[in-house]
């Protein structure tokens, strides 16, 4: 199993559901997340004074799958989130050992 998280402009956040369930992923966690990368922030001017905001918004969306999907999962994030422009965000792929479903107590690939 895999956990693939990335972290993505909010307004993206739509068509990334979008690609995820073309695909068929049938859950995923967002979770409204601030942060900043190479651009360090970005500084805007109100009242003609100069503030500068070292944290930007950015949702990060977390899905587990099969090994065998974790590719397709990428694309789909890749497809939803582009737009070309800096900030678009990363992705990040990690192993996950073990999946329980509370529930029924299932486990492994069953509990995903």
């Amino acid at each position: 199993m895999k956990k693939i998280e990335a972290i993505i402009k909010p307004f993206k956040l739509e068509e990334v559901r979008d690609a995820l369930g073309e695909i068929g992923v049938e859950g995923m966690t967002v979770t409204e997340v601030r942060g900043f990368g190479r651009q360090k922030g970005h500084s805007e001017i109100y009242r003609e004074q100069e503030y500068t905001t070292d944290f930007l918004p950015k949702v990060r969306v977390e899905v587990v799958v099969h090994d065998k999907n974790a590719k397709a999962v990428v694309d789909a994030l890749i497809k939803g989130a582009r737009t070309g422009k800096i900030g678009d965000g990363k992705i990040f792929v990690a192993r996950i050992e073990q999946a329980v479903r509370i529930r029924t107590q299932e486990s492994g690939d069953q509990a995903i």
